[in-house]
């Protein structure tokens, strides 16, 4: 057991803020060894022990406002699915070429996890761990599935050779798989994973092709102080980023910048609906005459009925004011809407604190702003493949987001790294929006050549790539994870299958000797 819990160890320092990306596959080897020829139950206890200590420190920014009680459940409720791959690994470690099906078998458990429930969590995805890693560029051409696959053969072929290596010298491999044959199998699968990352990252972001360049300017105002309460002092917050964009434009007007084509606010810029208010819609028409660019706002407005209300970003025009909109497709459960409120209830008093249920919208968000077409993915949207998918053909992608509620925790950085891999993956510039940070501009290469600090206001104005044409990734699809799962599902009947026959046999043996 503390060997599962120093490998979920491992893996956490593999993220933000440690970033220590090859401790992820050293994490995915601890817990091949510890779970390599054990029974499915014991297999099982490994992955939850794992799971608890993966997630319980990945996630502790969760309770940082809301209390321990939440953020316990929500790392228990990942770590269930770990304990699912604990056992599946017990399994299919008595096949043949057992690292691969064992590699598969973590891109179907993060499959699993990013679906259910009410819609799933992916935070804490291998291939979120890998944004400072050869291994990200080849998100370009299988998406997140296709990294993270490549962490987990990495080391699943790791402690194949570990074991392998430790095994007596035979003349033949031994017969249920365990050794993945012999050193030299382990270690050209091995090779071949180091070249395939040194060659992608090599070929760099050839799949999509500069076509120009537009100036974007990406407005932090800044909250009053940190935590859930930011939301009481709404109208500062509001006031922060019209002051903001009003200094921009005097910098414009004066020479000290370049005047920008599209201006972006962050999510919850404004809490106060300016369809409803005249005081907001008044402020923010100023902002945005003083700039004389489109604004995308990041604000609120009514649901369908009195008890909801809906997470949107609003193209705001100089002249025509309001115009398209996105609705966030994808509320946060817990976090923006209560899913069995009475009974969450006893967990948490805190669940009040969302008074009214969020509603997702039904489209896309491919909204035009100013000269291009940008693709919203509000906050926590950036982690869900098939909601970026959605928007990659888009000139440039943006992640509105609002990571007050979560203080100085690593949430920002995880959440960031995201938006690196999502570049990668899609060959697009993304641009961050945060009301308290951080705000960046990420290259389509998964640099980050400007970004704000957390907690301060500050406004990025940068020229950036709009880029043409498509990745391979965005091509495919969710093809390459789905390949992934039936392989998965397939080993584990296969190993399934062969524990019957064997069991069978024996049963057989005895009964003939008796």
């Amino acid at each position: 057991m503390v060997g599962a819990a120093a490998a979920g160890g491992a893996c956490v320092l593999a993220f933000p803020p440690y970033d220590g990306w090859p401790l992820a596959v050293l994490g995915v080897a601890g817990l091949a060894l510890l779970t390599r020829g054990v029974p499915a139950r014991r297999g099982a206890l490994l992955g939850l022990v794992f799971g608890v200590a993966f997630f319980t420190p990945l996630l502790s920014w969760s309770g940082l406002f809301v209390g321990p009680a939440p953020w316990l459940l929500l790392a228990a409720s990942q770590a269930a699915f770990t304990a699912g791959l604990g056992a599946g690994l017990a399994v299919v470690s008595r096949l043949p070429a057992w690292p691969v099906w064992a590699a598969m078998l973590w891109v179907a458990e993060e499959a699993a996890r990013s679906r259910l429930p009410f819609g799933g969590f992916p935070w804490g995805r291998l291939a979120f761990s890998q944004a400072d890693s050869p291994l990200s560029w080849l998100a370009g051409y299988g998406g997140a599935p296709l990294v993270t696959l490549a962490v987990a053969l990495a080391g699943t072929l790791l402690a194949a050779l570990a074991a392998a290596a430790a095994l007596p010298r035979r003349s033949s491999p031994p017969r249920d798989g365990r050794g993945f044959g012999q050193v030299g199998p382990a270690l050209a699968g091995l090779v071949g994973v180091a070249a395939a990352a040194g060659a992608a990252s090599a070929a760099g972001d050839w799949q999509t092709a500069p076509a120009r360049t537009v100036t974007v300017a990406v407005v932090q105002g800044n909250v009053p102080r940190l935590g859930l309460d930011f939301n009481a002092q709404r109208q500062a917050v509001l006031r922060n980023h019209v002051d903001a964009t009003a200094r921009l434009a005097a910098d414009v007007t004066a020479g000290r910048a370049p005047r920008p084509d599209l201006v972006l606010w962050p999510e919850n810029a404004s809490d106060i609906d300016p369809l409803r208010s005249p005081d907001a819609r008044a402020l923010i028409d100023g902002a945005a005459r003083a700039v004389g660019v489109p604004i995308l706002v990041g604000t609120l407005a009514d649901g369908p009925t009195p008890d909801t209300i809906r997470n949107v970003g609003i193209v705001w025009d100089p002249v025509t004011g309001p115009g398209e909109r996105y609705v966030k497709r994808h509320p946060v459960p817990f976090g923006e809407y209560i899913p069995l409120r009475p009974i969450a209830r006893l967990v948490s008093r805190e669940v009040d604190r969302v008074g009214r249920d969020f509603v997702g919208g039904d489209r896309p968000g491919r909204l035009t702003v100013g000269p291009v077409t940008v693709g919203d993915a509000i906050c926590f949207e950036v982690a869900y493949d098939g909601l970026v998918r959605d928007v990659a053909g888009s000139d440039l992608l943006v992640v509105q987001t609002n990571n007050a509620t979560f203080g100085r925790g690593a949430e920002t950085w995880q959440q960031l790294a995201m938006g690196r891999l999502r570049a990668i993956e899609h060959g697009r510039t993304v641009l961050v929006a945060a009301t308290s940070g951080v705000s960046a501009v990420i290259g389509p290469d998964g640099h980050v050549p400007a970004r704000s600090d957390v907690f301060t206001a500050d406004v990025l104005v940068r020229a950036v790539e709009v880029r043409g044409g498509s990745t391979l990734a965005t091509r495919l699809g969710a093809g390459p994870e789905w390949v992934a799962v039936a392989a998965a599902l397939g080993a584990l009947v296969a190993a399934a299958t062969g524990t019957r026959r064997r069991r069978t046999g024996r049963t057989e043996k005895e009964s003939g000797h008796e």
